[in-house]
């Protein structure tokens, strides 16, 4: 009988979602401080520029059911955009908007949006994004059940604001931050018990 383990990271801005680099000096998950087992591999992918939860597993049950899009299981990001989004746009992202996926239009599903009051409390990154005073920014709360590639940068851009910073803050029962299982600093890895039922 095969034993399970499953890992929570918080994975830093710059780092690929894998062990090795594909050229050299990349950053990888091989660098963090953790124990893994050899046959542990990331369940989805967060792109180098984005960051926050990842989940590690070697359990091909789980990889299946979460990666599976008619489970439905919800990620969650924030993301920091360029300008103020209009209920307009919000409701553009809500509905789902057309973006290219391997050179064809693709309709993202149906999301939940809304945009957060204040600025959501997160380490800082590094580097720090690039302030512009003339410009001002705004974070929004965008919750998936699907995962194409930079789907959320895409999805913002197509309604006409760009990702500045993007935070993946939930897979499922997952949350980062303080009180929640997942309360981690970027690069931070634990394990934890099998959550998913």
């Amino acid at each position: 009988m095969p034993i399970y383990r499953y890992y929570v990271t918080y994975k830093p801005y710059g780092m690929l979602s894998q062990f090795t680099p594909d050229q050299p000096g990349q950053h990888t998950l091989a660098e963090l401080k953790a124990d893994w087992p050899k046959d542990v591999y990331p369940v989805g992918r967060l792109d180098a520029d984005s960051e926050g939860l990842l989940l590690l597993t070697n359990d091909p049950r789980l990889n299946a059911r979460l990666l599976r899009p008619e489970g439905g299981h919800e990620r969650v990001y924030w993301a920091q955009v360029e300008g103020i989004p209009t209920e307009e746009a919000l409701e553009s992202l809500r509905q789902g908007v057309v973006i290219r996926v391997n050179g064809k239009p693709y309709r993202t599903r149906p999301a939940r949006v809304r945009l957060l009051e204040t600025p959501p409390p997160l380490p800082p990154r590094d580097p720090p994004i690039r302030f512009r005073r003339s410009v001002p920014d705004r974070w929004i709360e965008i919750a998936l059940t699907e995962g194409k590639n930079r789907q959320v940068r895409r999805m913002c851009a197509a309604v006409g604001f760009p990702v500045l910073r993007l935070v993946r803050v939930q897979i499922g029962p997952l949350r980062l931050g303080e009180g929640a299982l997942c309360n981690l600093i970027p690069g931070e890895v634990r394990e934890v018990a099998m959550f998913w039922t």
